[in-house]
Parts: structure tokens; C-alpha cells; sequence
């Protein structure tokens, strides 16, 4: 998935001479926390309800306001996973999309992503989850890859993070497309990983589809 694919074109921007007023409003029809503010086709930023209200004034032009988020902007092919990078790093809940000489496309929101993703097949696949927790520099995913499909099983996705006890350590997880995980836990504990969490999945049942409602409701707050 790339911006270009995600796009909201639900979500208008605001232009410059737009009141305060008027942010407000969009903001609630389309249900957003922040929109974008645009000017000869250039992002100036975002404004939010919080810098309106702290600015006391619900009129006020919003070229009088300080916008955030200036350079939260990625380009047309950008990978979600950037996507999501730039929106943690800016701690804002969407992202401009530009094209190649940097003007206003549209934007991308943060519910938008988890929502595109929740259809992948790493999602929707069923299968079972192994988390793995080991030093960063014992990671091969194609030496664990390989121990897994000995076992007639394939890696549907994986992902690493630093464990933020110990920076020397990473955990793996990783979705297999097989419920019995047992053959495969004991084939990576004999090569020595240390497996440190494993959860058995059945077809997307309604608890499934309950709890990826709970998460896109929790991002749209």
C-alpha cells in the first residue's frame, strides 16, 4: 500500500482565508481532530479545535493562527509504513500527500491506514502468532523462515521492535499460516530462540472484527 492508494478524498482542505468558525464545523462533519490548511496549493499546516480555543477567538481568520505539522508530508509513493513513521514522529493523527514538486494532494489518516491494512493477508489469513525475543545480533528471519517451513508451514509476516527493556534485544513476531504451533515451538526452541509468547487464531470470528472496530474507533478519538 503507497499514499497514492490511500488517500481520503472525503476530507477537504481549508484554505488560508477560511475563519476559525468554519474549521470547527468541517471538523465535526467529517470527524477529524486536525485539517489541513492550504494555500496556492502549498500545505501551511494543520489546525486543530485545541488552537482555535486557545486562541479564544472563533472568528479569526486562519492565517492569524500558528499551524502544526507544517512538514508532515509524504510523497505520493511513499510506503505505509512511512506513512506511519512520519505521523508518530510528528504526533499528529494524518499526513499530507504531495506530488513531486511538493504541492497539496490530499491527505491520509492514521484510521485510514490501520483500516487498509486490517485487509491484508496478513490480517485476514487465519493462522497462529509466535513472539520471539532475542539479541539483535542473532536475527536472521531467512535462518528462522527456513527452521518454520521444515515444518510445512510458511511466514505470512513478521515484525521486529526493540524490546524497551534491554536495547540490546529485539522481539519478532510473526504470523504462520498453521494453528498448531507446537512442532514448529519446539523445532526453534532446540536451535535455542526463546519463544516468549504464542497465540493460536481461527477464521475472523466476530470477537476479531469486535476488536479491530474497538482499535479504529480508539485512533478516530
Amino acid at each position: 500500500m503507497i499514499a497514492e492508494e490511500l488517500i481520503n478524498h472525503m476530507i477537504p482542505p481549508l484554505k488560508v482565508t477560511d475563519d476559525s468558525h468554519k474549521a470547527i464545523v468541517w471538523m465535526e462533519e467529517f470527524r477529524c481532530n486536525y485539517l489541513p490548511v492550504v494555500n496556492e496549493g502549498r500545505l501551511l499546516g494543520f489546525i486543530s479545535e485545541e488552537i482555535i480555543l486557545e486562541s479564544n477567538s472563533i472568528d479569526k481568520d486562519l492565517s492569524g493562527f500558528e499551524l502544526v505539522g507544517k512538514d508532515c508530508t509524504v510523497g505520493l509513493g511513499s510506503h505505509f509504513y512511512d506513512i506511519l513513521k512520519t505521523a508518530t514522529d510528528h504526533k499528529l493523527q494524518m499526513v499530507c500527500v504531495v506530488d513531486d514538486e511538493g504541492k497539496y494532494v490530499g491527505v491520509i489518516t492514521v484510521q485510514d491506514i490501520m483500516a487498509s491494512f486490517a485487509q491484508t493477508a496478513a490480517v485476514q489469513m487465519p493462522g497462529g502468532i509466535l513472539i520471539l525475543s532475542m539479541d539483535l545480533i542473532d536475527y536472521s528471519l531467512a535462518e528462522i523462515c527456513r527452521y518454520i517451513e521444515e515444518n510445512n508451514a510458511k511466514v505470512i509476516s513478521s515484525l521486529m521492535v526493540e524490546d524497551p527493556m534491554d536495547k540490546g534485544k529485539i522481539k519478532i513476531t510473526l504470523k504462520i499460516n498453521q494453528l498448531d504451533l507446537s512442532r514448529i515451538v519446539a523445532t526453534l526452541e532446540r536451535f535455542n530462540y526463546r519463544v516468549i509468547g504464542r497465540y493460536q487464531e481461527t477464521e475472523a470470528s466476530s470477537g476479531d472484527q469486535d476488536r479491530l472496530e474497538m482499535l479504529l474507533k480508539y485512533l478516530d478519538i
